[in-house]
């Protein structure tokens, strides 16, 4: 006699400042937020499947060795 599992539509609100936290999170960044958020929509598409997300996990990781080599400069 379990609750049935909540759908997205009746999941309640994300705390706004939790979404603006997160969002300041990903804008720092920069140019790799993209790759970020691109990693996020397959892990949330493959139900957390990191094994099927590794081109996006090497992208990311591409872009941010990119990043910090070009901070030393």
């Amino acid at each position: 006699m379990g609750k049935p599992p909540i759908s997205p539509e009746n999941q309640p609100p994300l705390h706004r400042s939790d979404a603006d936290d997160e969002d300041e999170n990903v804008k720092q960044l920069n140019e790799c937020s993209s790759f970020y958020l691109s990693l996020q929509d397959c892990l949330i598409k493959t139900n957390r499947n990191w094994k099927s997300c590794q081109a996006e996990v090497q992208a990311l990781k591409s872009c941010s060795e990119r990043r910090k080599s070009g901070q030393r400069k």
